[in-house]
Protein backbone atom coordinates (compact mmCIF):
# COMPACT_ATOMS: atom_id res chain seq x y z
CA UNK A 1 0.00 0.00 0.00
CA UNK A 2 1.42 3.61 -0.76
CA UNK A 3 0.61 6.02 1.74
CA UNK A 4 1.59 8.94 -0.38
CA UNK A 5 -1.71 8.77 -2.57
CA UNK A 6 -4.73 8.85 -0.47
CA UNK A 7 -8.31 10.07 -1.59
CA UNK A 8 -10.05 12.69 -0.27
CA UNK A 9 -14.11 12.05 0.09
CA UNK A 10 -15.50 15.24 -1.10
CA UNK A 11 -18.55 14.37 0.84
CA UNK A 12 -18.88 15.16 4.01
CA UNK A 13 -19.81 12.44 6.44
CA UNK A 14 -22.71 13.62 8.91
CA UNK A 15 -24.32 11.20 12.01
CA UNK A 16 -27.02 11.92 14.37
CA UNK A 17 -27.82 9.89 17.11
CA UNK A 18 -31.33 10.09 18.58
CA UNK A 19 -33.14 8.11 21.37
CA UNK A 20 -36.99 7.34 22.08
CA UNK A 21 -36.26 6.75 25.64
CA UNK A 22 -33.42 5.28 27.92
CA UNK A 23 -33.61 2.03 26.16
CA UNK A 24 -34.09 2.45 22.35
CA UNK A 25 -33.02 5.02 19.46
CA UNK A 26 -31.70 5.55 15.98
CA UNK A 27 -28.09 6.07 14.40
CA UNK A 28 -28.21 7.99 11.07
CA UNK A 29 -25.23 8.39 8.84
CA UNK A 30 -25.06 10.15 5.56
CA UNK A 31 -21.84 11.11 3.27
CA UNK A 32 -20.64 7.18 4.25
CA UNK A 33 -17.84 5.96 2.53
CA UNK A 34 -18.68 2.02 2.75
CA UNK A 35 -22.49 2.29 2.56
CA UNK A 36 -24.62 2.03 -0.43
CA UNK A 37 -26.21 4.97 -1.44
CA UNK A 38 -23.72 6.48 1.23
CA UNK A 39 -26.67 6.70 4.35
CA UNK A 40 -27.01 4.14 6.48
CA UNK A 41 -29.98 3.72 9.44
CA UNK A 42 -28.59 1.73 12.51
CA UNK A 43 -31.78 0.93 15.48
CA UNK A 44 -30.49 1.13 18.70
CA UNK A 45 -31.71 -1.05 21.85
CA UNK A 46 -30.38 -1.44 24.74
CA UNK A 47 -31.19 -5.51 25.18
CA UNK A 48 -29.51 -6.13 21.81
CA UNK A 49 -26.59 -3.99 22.12
CA UNK A 50 -23.15 -5.82 21.13
CA UNK A 51 -25.15 -9.74 20.92
CA UNK A 52 -21.94 -10.67 18.79
CA UNK A 53 -18.77 -9.07 20.92
CA UNK A 54 -17.68 -7.62 18.47
CA UNK A 55 -17.99 -3.64 20.00
CA UNK A 56 -16.10 -2.69 22.53
CA UNK A 57 -14.88 0.56 24.83
CA UNK A 58 -12.39 1.96 26.93
CA UNK A 59 -12.40 5.69 28.42
CA UNK A 60 -10.67 6.83 25.86
CA UNK A 61 -11.51 4.58 22.48
CA UNK A 62 -14.22 2.28 21.30
CA UNK A 63 -15.04 1.07 18.46
CA UNK A 64 -16.00 -2.64 16.60
CA UNK A 65 -13.99 -5.54 15.26
CA UNK A 66 -13.76 -8.81 12.90
CA UNK A 67 -13.62 -11.56 15.75
CA UNK A 68 -11.69 -13.35 12.95
CA UNK A 69 -9.52 -12.77 9.94
CA UNK A 70 -9.46 -15.60 7.97
CA UNK A 71 -8.94 -15.45 4.53
CA UNK A 72 -12.70 -17.28 3.72
CA UNK A 73 -14.41 -14.16 4.44
CA UNK A 74 -15.66 -11.44 1.93
CA UNK A 75 -13.51 -8.56 4.43
CA UNK A 76 -12.35 -8.45 7.99
CA UNK A 77 -12.29 -5.12 9.65
CA UNK A 78 -12.04 -2.83 12.62
CA UNK A 79 -13.17 0.63 13.18
CA UNK A 80 -11.38 2.90 16.18
CA UNK A 81 -12.25 5.82 17.51
CA UNK A 82 -10.73 8.50 19.84
CA UNK A 83 -12.63 10.89 21.88
CA UNK A 84 -11.61 13.94 23.35
CA UNK A 85 -14.13 16.50 24.40
CA UNK A 86 -16.98 16.19 22.19
CA UNK A 87 -14.68 15.34 18.84
CA UNK A 88 -14.45 11.98 17.18
CA UNK A 89 -10.91 10.62 14.94
CA UNK A 90 -11.81 7.68 13.31
CA UNK A 91 -9.21 5.04 11.50
CA UNK A 92 -10.95 2.23 9.80
CA UNK A 93 -8.78 -0.51 8.36
CA UNK A 94 -10.31 -3.18 5.92
CA UNK A 95 -8.47 -6.68 4.42
CA UNK A 96 -9.68 -8.67 1.48
CA UNK A 97 -8.93 -12.27 0.37
CA UNK A 98 -6.74 -12.03 -2.47
CA UNK A 99 -6.18 -14.93 -4.77
CA UNK A 100 -2.95 -16.27 -3.47
CA UNK A 101 -5.51 -17.06 -0.56
CA UNK A 102 -3.99 -14.29 2.14
CA UNK A 103 -5.58 -11.58 3.54
CA UNK A 104 -4.18 -8.20 2.44
CA UNK A 105 -4.91 -4.28 3.54
CA UNK A 106 -7.57 -2.75 0.78
CA UNK A 107 -7.76 0.30 2.65
CA UNK A 108 -7.43 2.73 5.31
CA UNK A 109 -9.94 5.57 5.86
CA UNK A 110 -8.99 8.19 8.44
CA UNK A 111 -12.18 10.99 9.68
CA UNK A 112 -12.62 13.65 11.68
CA UNK A 113 -15.90 14.28 13.20
CA UNK A 114 -16.72 17.55 15.11
CA UNK A 115 -19.97 18.08 16.80
CA UNK A 116 -21.71 20.73 15.10
CA UNK A 117 -23.77 21.22 18.50
CA UNK A 118 -21.09 22.89 20.56
CA UNK A 119 -17.88 25.36 20.31
CA UNK A 120 -15.71 24.46 17.71
CA UNK A 121 -12.15 22.67 19.13
CA UNK A 122 -9.20 23.72 18.41
CA UNK A 123 -7.21 22.77 15.30
CA UNK A 124 -4.27 19.74 15.74
CA UNK A 125 -1.08 21.19 14.55
CA UNK A 126 0.10 18.52 11.38
CA UNK A 127 3.14 17.01 11.81
CA UNK A 128 5.50 16.24 8.17
CA UNK A 129 6.06 12.51 9.67
CA UNK A 130 5.20 9.65 11.61
CA UNK A 131 8.41 9.81 13.33
CA UNK A 132 8.11 13.66 13.74
CA UNK A 133 4.67 12.73 15.87
CA UNK A 134 6.15 9.64 17.70
CA UNK A 135 9.03 11.99 19.24
CA UNK A 136 6.22 14.13 20.79
CA UNK A 137 4.78 10.87 23.84
CA UNK A 138 8.52 9.41 24.02
CA UNK A 139 9.36 8.67 27.15
CA UNK A 140 5.34 9.34 28.91
CA UNK A 141 4.26 7.08 31.24
CA UNK A 142 1.10 5.16 30.53
CA UNK A 143 -1.37 2.96 31.94
CA UNK A 144 -2.91 0.26 30.41
CA UNK A 145 -6.62 -1.40 30.14
CA UNK A 146 -7.60 -4.63 29.00
CA UNK A 147 -10.83 -6.04 27.18
CA UNK A 148 -11.84 -9.83 25.98
CA UNK A 149 -14.85 -10.47 23.68
CA UNK A 150 -17.65 -11.72 25.30
CA UNK A 151 -16.62 -9.53 28.77
CA UNK A 152 -18.40 -7.00 30.62
CA UNK A 153 -16.17 -4.25 31.14
CA UNK A 154 -17.14 -4.61 34.65
CA UNK A 155 -14.87 -8.21 34.91
CA UNK A 156 -12.13 -6.43 33.81
CA UNK A 157 -8.91 -6.08 35.79
CA UNK A 158 -8.75 -2.19 36.67
CA UNK A 159 -5.92 -0.48 34.63
CA UNK A 160 -2.05 -0.77 35.57
CA UNK A 161 0.86 1.31 34.87
CA UNK A 162 2.99 -0.08 31.51
CA UNK A 163 6.37 0.81 30.37
CA UNK A 164 6.93 4.38 29.18
CA UNK A 165 6.19 5.09 25.32
CA UNK A 166 8.96 3.97 22.64
CA UNK A 167 8.27 4.66 19.05
CA UNK A 168 9.67 0.50 18.52
CA UNK A 169 6.30 -0.30 20.81
CA UNK A 170 4.04 0.94 17.79
CA UNK A 171 6.05 0.38 14.90
CA UNK A 172 5.80 -3.14 14.61
CA UNK A 173 4.54 -3.59 10.73
CA UNK A 174 5.75 -2.67 7.26
CA UNK A 175 2.63 -0.07 6.75
CA UNK A 176 2.79 2.55 8.66
CA UNK A 177 1.48 6.27 8.61
CA UNK A 178 0.45 9.61 10.06
CA UNK A 179 -3.24 10.86 9.18
CA UNK A 180 -5.64 13.58 9.73
CA UNK A 181 -6.30 14.39 12.99
CA UNK A 182 -2.70 12.91 14.45
CA UNK A 183 -4.06 9.64 13.98
CA UNK A 184 -1.24 6.96 13.16
CA UNK A 185 -1.13 3.19 12.36
CA UNK A 186 1.17 0.44 11.76
CA UNK A 187 -0.34 -2.78 10.03
CA UNK A 188 0.82 -5.38 8.62
CA UNK A 189 0.08 -5.20 4.84
CA UNK A 190 -0.59 -8.75 4.81
CA UNK A 191 -1.42 -10.70 7.61
CA UNK A 192 1.44 -12.76 9.18
CA UNK A 193 1.44 -16.81 10.35
CA UNK A 194 1.25 -17.42 13.98
CA UNK A 195 -0.13 -14.21 16.69
CA UNK A 196 -0.18 -10.62 15.44
CA UNK A 197 -1.64 -7.02 16.84
CA UNK A 198 -2.93 -4.29 14.93
CA UNK A 199 -1.79 -0.71 15.96
CA UNK A 200 -3.73 2.43 16.21
CA UNK A 201 -2.53 5.29 17.95
CA UNK A 202 -4.05 9.39 18.12
CA UNK A 203 -2.17 12.39 19.76
CA UNK A 204 -5.93 13.51 20.96
CA UNK A 205 -4.39 16.43 22.85
CA UNK A 206 -0.85 17.86 23.08
CA UNK A 207 -0.45 15.65 26.62
CA UNK A 208 -2.46 12.40 25.75
CA UNK A 209 -1.60 9.82 23.35
CA UNK A 210 -3.74 7.24 22.95
CA UNK A 211 -2.48 3.71 21.87
CA UNK A 212 -4.98 0.83 21.05
CA UNK A 213 -3.65 -2.90 20.42
CA UNK A 214 -5.74 -5.22 18.93
CA UNK A 215 -4.37 -9.09 19.26
CA UNK A 216 -5.19 -12.35 17.41
CA UNK A 217 -3.89 -15.49 18.34
CA UNK A 218 -2.00 -18.25 16.15
CA UNK A 219 -5.68 -19.02 14.48
CA UNK A 220 -6.09 -15.21 13.61
CA UNK A 221 -9.09 -15.17 16.11
CA UNK A 222 -9.27 -11.84 18.21
CA UNK A 223 -8.34 -12.30 21.30
CA UNK A 224 -8.57 -8.94 22.88
CA UNK A 225 -8.31 -4.98 22.45
CA UNK A 226 -5.88 -3.41 25.21
CA UNK A 227 -5.66 0.63 25.54
CA UNK A 228 -2.51 2.36 26.55
CA UNK A 229 -3.11 5.92 28.38
CA UNK A 230 0.28 8.12 27.92
CA UNK A 231 0.83 11.48 29.71
CA UNK A 232 4.05 13.41 30.12
CA UNK A 233 3.25 13.24 33.98
CA UNK A 234 2.26 10.58 35.92
CA UNK A 235 -1.32 9.40 35.69
CA UNK A 236 -3.94 11.73 36.38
Amino acid sequence: MNLERGITNATPSLYAIRFADAHSGEWHGTGLRYAPGGERRFPLHRHTYNLGYNCWHFLQTAGQSSLRMDADLAKAGHEVNFFHGRSRSMLVVLYQPWADGHLRLESIAATSFRCERSEPEPSRPGFTSLEALLVVPAGWPGMESTLNPGVHSEQTAPGRPCPGFTADTFLQHGVSGVFEDQLVCSLPDQLPVGSFELHVGCLVEPETFVHCLIGFDADHHLVGWRERLYHPTKQR
